[in-house]
């Protein structure tokens, strides 16, 4: 399968095909596929789908892939207001290897996984998402104070029928422009499963999705080499094309043994994931911190989100003093193998999340030691990252005390 650009991003060292990528296309998934039992009876409403990945990796032929920061303005990302102008890095995999020329000084495994797996929604459950995410649109920018700190926009991406893709419904029919105005983008992971971006989910891992229609519908694709928890860059993961091989049960009534609704209908349930043995090892790791507190020092009440956003911030100003930029560092963290958690919940007025990130994926010892920074032959000079301008007029975020 082609990568979730259908092939839009090139093997260069210009980061303009990043800027102007036209995102209302993706993702380019393969499926519906149509799933039978032994017997040739299709999965029906209300059973769970087992999908368990045997296989997978890059395409032979094409092993490389790219992780970038898309345009403010087009896309953004989770610190889109520290840095709104678009660039990337080109990795190349060498066996379970990931290196690039464009961040030179690492190298690690990757954890190679889909990033979308999931099954259709039902009507019902279609007109839930568009109603709620439709709400969210309308209201969401003055009423949700957490949008003055994370500024990814639109809120929600809406059905519209500009790169729409409906099989082979004709373009400009009644049909297809009825379908175009409901359909739902695959840009987030709702119930059904989809973009939940679950790095862990490579070989002998299993999937428990709900079912909703007939034939369960079960779509799949956005291959990624490695990701880092949260993919941060939003374009984050070590995108590439690649092969998947998976096999298919199905537990009739399955939701409802299994699954418990939360929500005000059945179909408010989400799936179980089984993660599998295989993942890279790690015995040291340096862990950054951060709190509901965000950049202009306003307290918040137990956000996660914010508390993950200034562990990034932490870790990007410290990793940056080692010789790279900071857009460097944010793309690095958002592909490499690091670990997300969220510390500690209930220990008012702040959140704790964390981020681990491993120490043998560099070429050099970035542990604090006494006396100064490290300075010579081993420290990374920073190459040439490809990078556009930001033409925009929104304020980007500064933080005061951050180092340049």
């Amino acid at each position: 399968m082609v990568d979730w650009t259908g092939g839009a991003i090139s093997d260069n060292n210009s980061a303009l095909d990043v800027k102007q990528v036209d995102l209302s296309v993706v993702h380019y998934l393969s499926g519906p596929i149509r799933v039978v039992d032994s017997d040739g009876v299709p999965a029906k409403p209300g059973d769970l789908l087992v999908v368990e990945i045997l296989n997978l990796g890059p395409l032979p032929g094409d092993e490389w892939g790219f992780t970038a920061i898309f345009d403010r303005e087009n896309g953004g990302g989770f610190l889109t207001d520290h840095f709104p102008g678009a660039a990337k890095a080109i990795w190349y995999f060498e066996g379970i290897y990931a290196y690039s020329p464009h961040i030179p000084g690492v190298r690690f495994p990757g954890l190679t996984h889909p990033g979308i797996i999931g099954t259709s929604p039902s009507m019902e459950l279609l007109k839930i998402w568009n109603e709620r995410e439709g709400d969210l649109v309308e209201s969401g920018l003055h009423s949700l104070k957490l949008c003055e700190v994370l500024h990814t926009r639109p809120l929600a991406n809406l059905p519209t029928s500009k790169g729409c893709l409906l099989g082979k419904i004709k373009e400009g029919t009644p049909e297809w422009e009825r379908i175009s105005r409901e359909a739902a983008r695959t840009i987030p992971g709702r119930e059904n499963g989809g973009n939940c971006d679950i790095k862990n989910l490579s070989r002998g891992s299993k999937v428990y999705l709900p079912v909703f229609v007939e034939g369960a519908n079960l779509s799949t694709g956005d291959m990624h080499f490695s990701q880092g928890d949260g993919e941060v860059a939003f374009c984050g993961a070590i995108e590439m094309s690649g092969f998947l091989e998976l096999k298919c049960d199905i537990i009739r009534d399955g939701m409802k043994k299994y699954l418990t609704p939360m929500g005000p209908t059945p179909l408010h349930v989400n799936p179980i994931f089984e993660i599998g043995p295989v993942e890279p090892r790690f015995s040291e790791w340096l862990v950054f911190e951060g709190i509901s507190v965000d950049e202009s020092g306003r307290q918040h009440f137990l956000d996660a989100s914010v508390a993950y956003k200034r562990a990034i911030l932490n870790a990007i100003d410290y990793i940056s003093r080692f010789g790279y930029s900071k857009e460097q560092v944010y793309l690095l963290l958002s592909c490499c193998p690091c670990e997300g958690r969220i510390s500690g919940i209930v220990d008012s007025p702040n959140a704790v999340a964390t981020l681990a990130i491993p120490l043998a994926i560099f070429d050099q010892d970035i542990r604090p030691k006494p006396g100064n920074v490290p300075t010579g032959a081993r420290i990374v000079k920073t190459p040439s990252l490809p990078q556009c301008s930001y033409d925009g007029n929104l304020p980007t975020t500064k933080n005061p005390s951050a180092t340049q």
